[in-house]
């Protein structure tokens, strides 16, 4: 359901539909979009585009790291 619903997201939808189901270049080339989607924002906006991802990433280690620990 919720991923019908980001599929109709008009250029994402498409980007990600074809990373799921596309072959291995689709996927490849869907991590070099995201990559360099990310390094325009470092261009255009500085440091808080290098900061936002590794904060937001902080909890979801955390998380990992106690599913890992407790089995």
């Amino acid at each position: 359901m919720l991923a019908k619903m980001v599929y109709h997201v008009p250029v994402f939808g498409w980007m990600l539909r074809e990373a799921a189901q596309g072959s291995g270049t689709a996927k490849v080339l869907f991590l070099v979009n995201c990559m360099l989607i990310w390094l325009l924002a470092i261009i255009a906006f500085g440091y808080p585009a290098i900061i936002i991802p590794a904060l937001v990433l902080v909890p979801t280690v955390f998380v990992l790291l106690l599913l890992i620990t407790t089995g």
